[in-house]
């Protein structure tokens, strides 16, 4: 059975843990305030979850899901992840992340930062612009009219064939988004972000997308 480590406990993360013991995953999760502090999720969850420290969430990790603040990126563990696909939620919000002059200047992305943190990792952009209720309520089965499609961005095709795999038991249609780089076009305020789309509706809003630069 798969292990799914999950970095992050928060509305997306315990989400993704809800819908990953329903598709029969193992799952360790952790958060920034220790495992104690997760007893009633992991109660929730059921005897195939367990909370774990970040360190111990990524070496137990198959396939790992960093879902915390995007100015934390940093704190997450390199080499427990090495060689391993993990799945970057993450968005950037001034506001909350402060400013990060890279990408106020556009020349990489959130998922590209998370790379370049995991040289030995294969990063994946996942479930980074669907709401975290959606994850548990929206899936639907394969072939349905109105099912919702997600995109999936990597330079490894790997690593887009687990996650096109997750997200299909997860109940969604996927949009494989290459090279990394060009997740952009999924990033917050694009016009994908946060659509229920079916799969050519998210296609055609990516294809929409411009840069934050292009806008001004």
């Amino acid at each position: 059975m798969t292990t799914l480590g999950i970095i992050g406990a928060g509305n997306i993360g315990s989400q993704i843990a809800r819908k990953a013991v329903e598709a029969g995953y193992d799952v360790v999760i952790s958060n920034s305030r220790g495992p104690a502090t997760l007893a009633s999720l992991v109660a929730e969850l059921g005897p195939t979850a367990r909370a774990a420290t970040a360190i111990e969430a990524a070496e137990a990790a198959d396939v790992a899901v960093v879902t915390i603040p995007l100015h934390a990126y940093d704190s997450v563990p390199v080499e427990a992840l090495a060689g391993k696909i993990v799945l970057d939620t993450n968005n950037y919000y001034p506001q909350r992340d402060g400013a990060i002059a890279e990408l106020d200047d556009e020349t990489t992305t959130t998922s590209e930062l998370l790379q370049q943190h995991l040289p030995k990792s294969r990063v994946v952009k996942a479930f980074n612009h669907i709401g975290a209720a959606d994850i548990t309520s929206d899936g639907r089965p394969a072939g349905a009219a109105d099912r919702r499609a997600l995109v999936a961005a990597s330079d490894s095709q790997d690593a887009l064939d687990v996650v096109r795999g997750l997200y299909n038991q997860f109940g969604f249609d996927t949009v494989e988004v290459t090279p990394l780089a060009e997740g952009w076009r999924i990033q917050r305020d694009s016009p994908g972000y946060g659509a229920h789309a079916t799969k050519p509706q998210l296609v055609a809003a990516l294809a929409e997308a411009k840069r934050y630069r292009d806008l001004s």
